[in-house]
This record gives C-alpha cells, structure tokens and sequence, in this order.
C-alpha cells in the first residue's frame, strides 16, 4: 500500500506525520519518514513494510498505522 504524506494514528493512539517516503541507499528498502505530533518535533525513520504491517492489539488484527483526517 502506497504511504502518502498526512496523519496518521498509531494502534496505540499516538498521532503521527508522515513527511515522505525514501529509499534506503544501501539496501533500497522504502522508508517513512516521520514526527510525532506531540514530541519535540524530532524526525523519524521507519521501514515502509513495518509501517504498513497487520499486528495483534487485543487479540485482533490491526494496522499498526491508519491514516486520519485531521
């Protein structure tokens, strides 16, 4: 699933932005680029495929990130 720029909410409950994909120059592995909305305003990386990956939250599965309208 392509990863656009927006906001995004954390299965948790954090909210993020995402500024950009990139792409790794030794590996070539889709990165995200992103900050948390209530941080220091700190930027952060994290693999696309990770970012985009199902994972159990009380017992179910979920998106680790969704895309939310702000």
């Amino acid at each position: 699933m392509p990863i656009s720029p927006g906001t995004y909410k954390h299965f948790k409950g954090n909210i993020y932005e995402v500024i950009a994909t990139a792409t790794h120059s030794e590996t070539l592995e889709e990165m995200v680029i992103y900050r948390p909305l209530d941080g220091d305003g700190s930027f952060w990386v994290r693999p696309l495929a990770m970012w985009d990956e199902l994972v159990e939250h009380q017992g179910e599965p979920v998106r680790r990130f969704v895309r939310i309208d702000v």
